[in-house]
């Protein structure tokens, strides 16, 4: 299998930070490095992280002075040495199986690009009827105009390059401009597989608000194209 370089963005996340390493020290596809790129924490975010170097011998810890989540992934981008990518945010996890089973899928089914499904196992029931609505729309969605949730995506540094990046004047949906785009020169869809999702969007801004942000801006998307001009406000890190 693949050789993968994990590019995972943080910004004052040395509560959750931790968690993500830990999956990710004990994945059985060993073959990995992990670029952490951290947009100028206020907290321990970085030591946090810095902690598992012994457990994640390819660790590398980038610092930032600017913040910026499409400017993070591309900076990771940069820094990788393996041909493979995947995004994360700090907030997910993985099981111990996942990038082997990724891998083979994306091998198996010769995808470049691929998005995961949510997970929503030992979450409360408004949280899986949330993350089974959004689910849907992207399983849909693939088809005809792709969607996919930033904070789990596979690519290669073949098709990240010749996009030119994640689209560092996108503010809001981003993640699903890079898969759209890449959609046209490569053949997109969902991996038969799930990560775990960090409840705190859906804890802080509710079901019906997040569903509805998220489905105002893919329509407006749709008729008018990407917002390049904070069309609709969203803050990267505004999550508690």
């Amino acid at each position: 299998m693949d050789a993968v370089s994990i590019i995972v963005i943080t910004l004052n996340e040395e509560k959750r930070i931790g968690r993500l390493m830990e999956d990710l020290s004990k994945q059985t596809h060993k073959e990995f490095e992990v670029i952490l790129v951290d947009s100028n924490s206020d907290d321990a975010t970085c030591e946090v992280a810095q902690a598992f170097e012994e457990s994640l011998p390819h660790l590398v810890v980038h610092k930032m002075d600017t913040r910026g989540v499409s400017l993070g992934r591309n900076t990771g981008a940069a820094l990788a040495k393996h041909e493979r990518l995947l995004f994360l945010d700090a907030d997910v996890r993985l099981e111990r199986n996942f990038l082997a089973k990724a891998l083979s899928e994306l091998e198996d089914r010769q995808l470049e690009v691929a998005g995961v499904y949510m997970g929503a196992a030992g979450l409360p029931l408004v949280h899986k009827l949330g993350y089974g609505l959004f689910n849907l729309g992207l399983f849909v969605t693939q088809f005809v105009f792709p969607t996919a949730v930033g904070a789990c995506i596979f690519s290669t540094r073949r098709v990240h390059q010749q996009l030119g990046g994640f689209d560092q004047e996108i503010v809001l949906c981003e993640d699903c401009d890079y898969v759209k785009r890449a959609s046209k020169t490569w053949r997109f869809r969902f991996l038969k597989l799930t990560f775990g999702f960090d409840p705190r969007r859906l804890d802080q801004d509710g079901v019906f608000k997040m569903g509805t942000t998220y489905l105002k801006a893919n329509v407006r998307r749709f008729f008018f194209g990407e917002m390049r001009n904070n069309e609709m406000e969203y803050k990267f890190g505004h999550y508690q």
